[in-house]
């Protein structure tokens, strides 16, 4: 993600205008397809056997075509040959850009275990978090109390205890021989959390035991008036193949190396302003006592 894109939520908005443009060439390639059969949008629907209306918010992009809607409208019009390079490329597009509704329609658990593959073959692992406690870090109490406020705020069908569940089973990773583990979380994530107080303190707590196994480096950047590097969205780095941002309305990958590469270099610049070992434990000790 270019660096002027990270200032502000309006600007990552156009993020996601960015990834509408590539479902529009989509969409105008179903279309050039349809013209060249020489059909129309009706003709398309009744050959799909869908509603007509369903063609023209797809040749618009305001419907994002399925799979299975591509290879459909791609046999109605004779192109079977063209239909799986433009799956590739809906592929393509879905994975770039996932908006929670979409992600978690089928609920929280399926979400969960959708990025099990990832983790079991990641070795290095980088995370910054701005706003929580990073989910492989996190208790049983205060991961309830996270998916909980979600499931509740997005309206879902509630699967919070296996989605709970789902989640401790990924944590398993963080003590697996031959893996690194970088946690840089801001100060404020300590002294604004979820759950209540008594949540808190057990996840603080946890902070510190995690901050001791030795394949762990638990950093804490310090609240401060003069600051080099502001705080950035919330992100994480699987070896240097991936970024995952969790953003207000969705899900975004970034797998270009020269993004990689930035997120690699600003994890390094929060790196720098962060304490370590007794100085971490100092500050997330205090979090806990003016909860306590």
């Amino acid at each position: 993600m270019p660096e002027w894109l990270r200032d502000s939520p309006a600007k990552r908005g156009t993020w996601v205008e960015c990834v509408q443009q590539a479902r529009q060439v989509l969409a105008d390639r179903l279309g050039e397809i349809r013209r060249d059969a020489g059909l129309t949008g009706r003709d398309i629907a009744r050959l799909c056997g869908w509603h007509a209306s369903k063609s023209s918010r797809i040749e618009n992009a305001r419907t994002p075509p399925s799979a299975d809607d591509i290879r459909a409208w791609c046999a109605a019009c004779g192109a079977e040959a063209q239909a799986e390079d433009l799956v590739a490329s809906l592929r393509a597009v879905e994975g770039t850009w996932i908006e929670w509704r979409r992600m978690e329609r089928a609920g929280l658990r399926q979400a969960q275990e959708a990025r099990l593959p990832l983790y079991e073959r990641t070795r290095r692992f980088r995370s910054y978090s701005s706003w929580l406690v990073p989910g492989m870090i996190q208790t049983h109490a205060y991961t309830t109390a996270a998916l909980r406020a979600i499931q509740r705020r997005r309206g879902l069908v509630d699967d919070v205890a296996d989605a709970v569940e789902a989640r401790m089973e990924r944590q398993r990773v963080l003590y697996e021989a031959g893996r690194q583990f970088a946690f840089l979380v801001e100060e404020s994530v300590l002294r604004s959390g979820i759950g209540g107080p008594e949540v808190m303190i057990g996840q603080l707590a946890h902070l510190i035991t995690v901050g001791s196994l030795p394949n762990v480096s638990m950093g804490v950047v310090p609240m401060r008036p003069d600051r080099a590097r502001w705080p950035v969205e919330g992100f994480w780095l699987y070896d240097s193949a991936q970024v995952n941002v969790e953003l207000v309305s969705g899900y975004l990958t970034i797998t270009q190396p020269s993004e990689v590469t930035m997120y690699a270099e600003t994890f390094a610049e929060l790196a720098d302003l962060a304490v370590y070992g007794a100085d971490s434990r100092a500050l997330i000790t205090a979090a806990m006592d003016s909860l306590g």
